[in-house]
């Protein structure tokens, strides 16, 4: 990866957060602060004090005050950062007995061309606003998409579907997630049935022409149809038609990996995090 789409995710990285979250700092690390209900964010290289290729230590009283700030906060003792901003930062966390995971990075070039994808009979795509109807139950499947990993049909469908965006709602995921909407910061593309139904989703976060596409799930019943290809090249048009020029994504599964390929995304980076810890929105 070339250090300039290396320095545009790393900065994405320290900047997303700040829409949603304070830093508080811990000598070589940054922790991201919720100021509202919602997911919470993750611990990771403090970019007040840049630790890229070593230039400052990273201690095991800094981890060890980072996760007490977390317990502190009632929060998962998360870290996430790109594996080569901070080279030394793994043995660090590995030596707290904190699992570490990767997952793999693709990037878009610029001046790839993204066509959109075909869709069956008549699914459709459409851009959520913050009041859709569908919206409740397009932030509910990823949850099942993502129970039930790889990209063979499932058993998950419309029922259990059903079930869990009531949950989001009474839990109050839903009324989170909408001033985002509003606001601009998250931008949410289904790909829906005749019904409504939302049988694929993903969406993006912009900043300063830069986004990473994320939470793409498709329906476990209704996989196999092309839906999470053609939801990505949603994505990735809509960004570009609002001023972004950098894309990428990550992913955990090769099979999903070829999808992007298809697309035109290509290897970068790695992203690293604490193996398990909650999904970030």
């Amino acid at each position: 990866m070339s250090d300039s789409l290396r320095d545009r995710i790393e900065q994405y990285y320290s900047t997303v957060p700040l829409l949603f979250s304070d830093a508080e700092e811990f000598g070589s690390l940054r922790l991201f602060v919720r100021r509202k209900p919602g997911a919470p964010y993750y611990g990771g290289p403090s970019h007040a004090q840049p630790i890229a290729h070593g230039s400052a230590a990273i201690t095991a009283a800094d981890i060890a005050r980072v996760r007490a700030r977390q317990r502190e906060l009632g929060v998962s003792e998360a870290f996430e950062w790109l594996a080569e901003a901070a080279p030394t930062l793994r043995a660090c966390i590995e030596a707290a007995d904190l699992p570490v995971a990767e997952r793999p990075l693709m990037a878009l070039h610029p001046h790839c061309p993204v066509g959109l994808q075909p869709l069956p009979g008549s699914v459709t795509l459409r851009v959520l606003t913050a009041d859709d109807p569908a919206l409740p139950a397009a932030l509910a499947l990823p949850r099942l998409a993502f129970a039930e990993e790889g990209t063979e049909v499932g058993s998950a469908g419309r029922k259990e579907l059903s079930v869990v965006a009531e949950e989001l709602a009474q839990d109050g995921t839903v009324a989170t997630i909408r001033p985002a909407i509003r606001a601009g910061h998250k931008t949410l593309i289904a790909a829906l049935a005749s019904d409504d139904t939302p049988l694929a989703v993903g969406h993006y976060h912009p900043a300063n022409g830069t986004t990473e596409i994320g939470g793409i799930g498709t329906l476990p019943v209704a996989r196999r149809q092309g839906l999470a290809a053609a939801v990505t090249a949603a994505l990735v048009s809509h960004a570009r038609n609002h001023g972004v020029s950098t894309v990428f994504l990550a992913y955990a599964e090769d099979a999903v990996a070829h999808i992007y390929s298809r697309l035109g995304f290509r290897p970068a980076d790695s992203t690293l995090l604490i193996a398990n810890q909650p999904a970030r929105s």
